[in-house]
């Protein structure tokens, strides 16, 4: 999956959102394709990091710039994270300029792959964003039940007109479930997991067509979301809606059927690990 530069995306965004878009979800969306760009904050090729997914506790969290204040107002309003922390930022006056603004000074925090879920409010020219990874949902389920649980979610997603950053997309139809792809997701988050790596790539050099091709399903389009840290099928859909490339894919008519899983391994750098293969033979 490519995306445009996020400064370019910025252009885009100022230019071609709706009126009634939030700064805030604007914001994310400008984080989130930062986040999905294969370089590091000095310009170095390095690893994307996965989707933001937006919380509205976290947007509502009182915090200073603490992450000791941050953790009590998590805390306070019933947030179970396991690392949380926020930045503020004063003086932009949209989101690109404020985009711009963190990414010379915060670009190491933002780009965290450790964060799966971010809060803003723009109070007139200050910005708060809040940034945290919850604890894992204790009812998530088998993979196979969360994995369904994410088909139904895009479902309801496809089911409405939804803007992708630039890109505009028509009501979409429904994705069947798909064994072959629900099992190569299944392969590339244990083998996330248990190597501790986020990539499309795994680390034998194989990407998502030939994972599906291994299984059976002879495609003729193909493509690959994948996310980390998120704690539920409910994080992991809104973080892949509010990146710009991923909710693409999600929208994209040329797919038929999908499979998702997600992977546990304690002690690894993001703890689980989700894939979603869409297809269409």
């Amino acid at each position: 999956m490519r995306t445009a530069g996020w400064w370019a995306l910025a252009l885009l965004l100022g230019a071609a959102r709706p009126a009634v878009a939030a700064a805030e979800d604007e914001l994310v969306a400008l984080i989130n394709a930062r986040r999905a760009e294969a370089r590091d904050c000095a310009g170095n090729r390095a690893a994307a990091a996965g989707p933001l997914s937006p919380s509205m506790t976290l947007a509502r969290a009182d915090a200073n710039t603490t992450a000791g204040d941050l953790g009590r107002a998590l805390a306070a309003a019933g947030y179970r994270a396991a690392n949380a922390t926020t930045i503020v930022v004063s003086g932009p006056a949209d989101a690109a300029e404020a985009a711009r603004f963190i990414d010379e000074r915060e670009c190491a925090v933002v780009r965290d792959g450790r964060f799966a879920e971010i809060g803003v409010v723009r109070t007139g020219t200050t910005w708060r964003i809040n940034l945290a990874r919850p604890l894992l949902a204790p009812d998530l389920g088998d993979w196979r039940a969360a994995g369904r649980a994410v088909l139904d979610l895009v479902n309801e997603a496809r089911r409405r007109p939804r803007r992708c950053a630039e890109r505009s997309f028509a009501a979409a139809p429904p994705l069947a479930w798909s064994d072959p792809l629900a099992a190569a997701a299944l392969e590339h988050s244990t083998d996330m997991a248990r190597r501790n790596y986020f990539d499309h790539v795994d680390r034998f050099g194989a990407s998502v067509g030939q994972r599906v091709r291994e299984q059976g399903f002879r495609w003729r389009f193909v493509a690959e979301n994948i996310a980390a840290g998120q704690g539920s099928p409910q994080q992991v859909v809104s973080g892949w809606l509010a990146s710009p490339g991923h909710c693409a894919n999600l929208m994209a008519p040329e797919f038929t059927a999908m499979g998702a899983a997600y992977a546990i391994q304690p002690g690894s750098d993001l703890e689980i690990f989700w894939t979603q293969v869409l297809g269409a033979e």
